[in-house]
């Protein structure tokens, strides 16, 4: 199974929503949202992987390109 992240930036920290499923978390390091993302996705899932269903969470991350001097 395949559970597609979009994660971003907002002013105070970096989020993840579920694209297609009722997700959301937040971290405040990428590492810590890494983290955050697969224990959401555990939780809202739970059955599934007891059951032995394995999952997968492709993202899609948005980046900021700045002029470098």
């Amino acid at each position: 199974m395949l559970v597609k992240m979009e994660v971003y930036n907002d002013s105070e920290c970096r989020c993840a929503r579920g694209i297609g499923e009722n997700i959301f978390t937040q971290g405040g390091t990428l590492d810590e949202l890494i983290n955050n993302i697969k224990k959401a996705v555990e939780v809202h899932f739970l059955e599934l992987l007891e059951r032995g269903e394995q999952i997968e969470i492709p993202s899609l991350l948005e980046l900021e390109v700045e002029l470098l001097s």
